[in-house]
């Protein structure tokens, strides 16, 4: 074979591996609580952890303290920016350890607590880009079940048209992308399983990268659908481009922003 023609095939080999490992590097805002349900009979001490990660790979980034956290409840915001505290843990596929971020609330009024994160943005040189994921989930308390349905008011998010929590596995979670407000048409919505989730009795393994992260299309009014097969924690993220920019080493450069929302299913028994 002609050297140069080699040298091609080579570099076309070397292109392609990469294009096709990129879904597997699919970046996810991540809030974790201990319990999504909880009940007269539950602890009302909740458990808020902060996370930026490779949910089906078990890969955690390092992760500076988020820009903003807290919830909404009934239309009121409370922010608990300032009780999170930095923590160390590994990933599944991790030599060393990574930073995240925990909190406890202790629920004493009966609501839906839908939880939110503003995150300082994260630069992936990889992608030659900064990555702001707004990250949301639902946490129901003592029983009433009003304000799930409504946007927290972040630059862009996922606001669920499927109540977001008591799902069992194999329903659908349907919820509708919105930027600045205003729905987004044809959005391209990932999807992951978060592998550590409590009450996954096994990790998932991959046949392949497309098994990895799921890709889906809104329609024509930002709405998009996924039923989820394996109960556990679920991650939705709808990636747009920001209309800012931030400057690294003196360039700008492009922000992607994220809108994610994270829902848990159980198994019937």
């Amino acid at each position: 074979m002609n050297h140069r023609i080699a040298v091609s095939v080579l570099a076309m080999v070397l292109l392609s591996g990469f294009l096709g490992t990129g879904s597997s590097l699919a970046h996810f805002g991540l809030i974790l609580p201990s319990d999504d349900i909880v009940t007269p009979e539950d602890s009302k001490t909740l458990t808020v952890q902060a996370k930026f990660l490779h949910p089906m790979e078990g890969h955690y980034m390092e992760m500076v303290k988020p820009k903003r956290f807290g919830f909404v409840r009934l239309g009121q915001t409370t922010d608990l920016t300032t009780s999170l505290q930095a923590r160390k843990g590994r990933g599944a596929d991790q030599d060393s350890d990574f930073t995240y971020w925990e909190t406890t609330y202790t629920v004493r009024k009966p609501g839906n607590y839908v939880f939110f994160m503003e995150p300082n943005p994260y630069w992936e040189p990889a992608e030659d880009k900064y990555i702001v994921h707004y990250t949301k989930v639902c946490v129901q308390a003592l029983g009433l079940e009003e304000g799930w349905d409504e946007p927290v008011g972040l630059e862009t998010e996922i606001v669920p048209l499927t109540r977001p929590y008591g799902l069992w596995t194999g329903n659908v979670f349907t919820g509708r992308v919105l930027l600045k407000g205003k729905p987004v048409p044809y959005a391209e919505v990932e999807v992951e399983y978060l592998n550590e989730s409590p009450d996954n009795p096994s990790r998932v393994a991959a046949p392949s990268d497309p098994y990895v992260t799921q890709v889906i299309k809104a329609d024509g009014n930002g709405v998009f659908t996924y039923a989820m097969p394996r109960a556990g924690w679920w991650g939705f993220a709808a990636l747009s481009e920001a209309s800012w920019k931030l400057k690294k080493d003196g360039k700008p450069k492009p922000v992607e922003i994220g809108a994610v929302f994270w829902v848990h299913t159980t198994d019937m028994k």
